[in-house]
């Protein structure tokens, strides 16, 4: 006797397959997203520290983002993880017409998953 699965065997099986993977793939993207806003959130954090102990520092507000890094207030400009990209920050002018980089925001389109727009964080 010839041993072996049938046909529709190995439809079940794939049929089982199938949807355990529409439960899973969604989680994995959600979570992907997630992972991309806390690290968007880190490197706002650090930016922003960065900028206030240059401030302390020199009394200025740093030129540039790419001046925290020349002066070692941070290794390099992070890139934002939602457009993957160090050039999309936004620059948030000081109040009281004050040259410089007062803070950032992120320059990605969209909103985050609590609903906020990436530009409002």
């Amino acid at each position: 006797m010839k041993r072996g699965f049938t046909l529709i065997e190995l439809l079940v099986v794939l049929a089982i397959i199938a949807t355990l993977l529409t439960l899973a793939v969604p989680r994995y993207f959600q979570h992907v997203e997630r992972s991309k806003e806390a690290v968007l959130r880190e490197n706002l954090a650090g930016v922003r520290d960065a900028i206030d102990q240059y401030h302390a520092d020199t009394g200025t507000w740093p030129p540039t983002l790419e001046s925290l890094a020349e002066k070692r207030y941070m290794r390099t400009v992070p890139t934002d993880p939602i457009t993957e990209r160090a050039d999309t920050w936004q620059i948030v002018s000081p109040p009281a017409g004050e040259a410089g980089v007062y803070d950032i925001r992120s320059g990605a389109e969209g909103t985050g998953l609590d609903g906020q727009p990436y530009a409002d964080w």
